[in-house]
């Protein structure tokens, strides 16, 4: 038995549909780290370790474009939050499974997908998230999530019915959860203070 999935059956997707709300509102995933756009960072990451990738997307759509790959804005409008960036991911994604990545955490680990898919394989999960050690306590990244095509079944009909939080509906779910040991790896840029941390990291 096959304890992993190959990259070919993974399709990537960087969420950067947010209302970037603790940044003053801009656009987060086109805020410059390093002489690029934060998406970027997190699309090229990303791009090594799956077998296709696009990205979600609310606004600016045209930046976003540029950037060589597919742009899938929510199904739903008033920026409605993570799941709806991963219901646009579900629907155009042609593969097995579907990866997720935030675009303001640039340095997440480049073995993300492989753990994730090993951990999801192993545990027969329908979801495998990931999970850093904070001091004592384990928090979740439920946005580092790579999940089975076939959740979209369950997934449209929880959005329809105004549910929108991400831990309630990865609690419905067969979820195993992945420990990184490197909780730097997950610091993302919420503020403009932030985003200036990130340059020296």
């Amino acid at each position: 038995m096959t304890t992993t999935i190959p990259p070919e059956q993974i399709t990537g997707l960087v969420l950067a549909g947010g209302r970037g709300s603790r940044m003053g509102g801009v656009d987060k995933g086109l805020q410059n780290h390093n002489g690029m756009p934060l998406a970027m960072h997190a699309l090229l990451r990303l791009q090594t370790q799956v077998g296709s990738i696009m990205i979600n997307a609310n606004r600016n759509l045209g930046a976003y474009d540029s950037m060589g790959v597919p742009v899938w804005p929510d199904a739903a409008a008033d920026y409605p939050g993570p799941l709806a960036g991963f219901l646009a991911g579900l629907e155009h994604c042609e593969t097995p499974y579907l990866v997720t990545v935030p675009c303001d955490t640039p340095l997440f680990p480049t073995d993300l997908v492989e753990r994730l898919a090993q951990a999801l394989i192993e545990a027969d999960a329908e979801l495998a998230i990931a999970v850093t050690r904070e001091g004592d306590a384990l928090q979740r990244q439920p946005v580092f999530c790579l999940m089975k095509s076939s959740v979209i079944e369950g997934l449209i009909p929880f959005i329809h019915s105004g549910q929108r939080k991400i831990d309630r509906w990865c609690g419905e779910q067969r979820c195993v959860e992945v420990l990184f040991d490197d909780a730097g790896a997950f610091f993302n840029a919420n503020t403009p203070d932030e985003l200036r941390s990130l340059q020296t990291k």
